[in-house]
């Protein structure tokens, strides 16, 4: 197993992988602006490789909808099977490559510089059979728009078994969570820590929380953050694409894996406590004020919140706005552009507070 440290590893472990394909290329695309992976592709079909496409059908920002278009009508003209993402869910978030159905890229981050070159997150490289398997099988279910069930507990999707082995995974924590994740809002996931840290866990976020978590130290990341992972006891890891937020969990595609290969785990916690050294706050909230908290149940759905009122749409949308602003901006000036991302970032906050209303 091979660990992907952006910024650091750079683009090079994916374009040495789609070289080395001898039969067939898999790969999930929500964002795209890498020419290097583009012409590889394109290589790799003149040489007699099926390279098959599965592209988003809708991305905010960086041109959004119609970048991808224009992405599928370039891989068409190259020879590339492309197929699109079926609009039953609110996004197709997840990405990964699958090599000659023998190697899986499990990546965190998208096929953009910005993703590569200036923010923090990780992906991995494996041929852990099952999980190539099982990835094998999303990709083909996603791609004819079929019916998809998770037959591995350690391959997480969403919607699917995500929620269910996320909060396995939090509950059997001892000693330290060390998460990287910039909207962790979900209510049982929460309770869970809020939990967790009345039994005497270290937790610490980069990232952001809901404003009820008590207990745990946060801080903004050093640099831009792409990373959904979470590092328990220092010996086991979540990497994915989902973070711990309603959206992600239950009305999103979205796909991660549980790792328990201890060097890759150690590389993550040194990374997470060398940017961790980096951060200049860090909020802090005391648990002696924390009530009795009901345990989270992990074959339950969700344990339900108050209804969705018109304040909590309100907040949910200013912060995500906020977020959006920040991020459309840094990815590019195009006031367009901005725009877009502002309405597709308004749009799933309202949506996230309904969901959890419904729960």
């Amino acid at each position: 197993m091979e660990l992907l440290i952006q910024p650091g590893t750079g683009i090079k472990p994916l374009l040495d992988g789609i070289e080395k394909a001898e039969e067939t290329i898999q790969i999930v695309i929500f964002r795209f602006d890498r020419g290097e992976i583009e012409a590889a592709l394109t290589r790799a079909v003149r040489r007699g490789v099926f390279v098959h496409a599965l592209i988003a059908y809708t991305s905010a920002g960086q041109g959004g909808e119609q970048t991808l278009r224009n992405l599928e009508m370039r891989l068409l003209s190259d020879g590339v099977s492309v197929a699109r993402t079926a609009t039953d869910l609110v996004r197709y978030h997840d990405k990964m490559m699958i090599i000659d159905h023998k190697t899986l890229y499990m990546l965190g981050f998208n096929y953009t510089y910005i993703d590569i070159e200036r923010s923090r997150s990780f992906g991995i490289i494996t041929d852990k059979e099952e999980w190539v398997r099982e990835a094998v099988k999303l990709f083909t279910a996603d791609a004819t728009r079929q019916q998809y069930s998770p037959e591995c507990d350690t391959f997480l999707v969403s919607p699917g078994n995500s929620r269910q082995e996320l909060i396995r995974f939090l509950q059997a924590t001892k000693r330290q969570l060390c998460i990287y994740d910039g909207k962790l809002t979900d209510p049982d996931m929460i309770r869970l820590m809020q939990q967790k840290a009345k039994e005497g866990v270290d937790i610490r976020v980069i990232g952001a929380i809901g404003k009820r978590a008590a207990g745990m130290k946060v801080a903004a990341p050093p640099m831009r953050l792409h990373a959904q992972t979470i590092i328990r006891d220092g010996e086991q890891m979540f990497l994915g694409s989902q973070s711990l937020r309603t959206l992600e969990l239950d009305a999103r595609r979205e796909v991660g894996v549980l790792i328990d290969d201890l060097p890759t785990v150690q590389r993550a916690l040194e990374t997470f406590e060398a940017d961790w050294s980096g951060v200049k706050r860090v909020l802090s909230t005391s648990v002696a004020a924390l009530p009795e908290l009901e345990p989270v149940n992990p074959s339950s759905a969700s344990a339900p919140e108050s209804p969705a009122t018109v304040l909590a749409v309100k907040e949910a949308v200013k912060d995500a706005i906020k977020t959006a602003i920040l991020e459309a901006i840094e990815e590019s000036p195009d006031a367009k552009l901005v725009k877009e991302a502002v309405k597709e970032a308004a749009r799933e906050a309202v949506q996230e507070v309904n969901l959890q209303a419904v729960l």
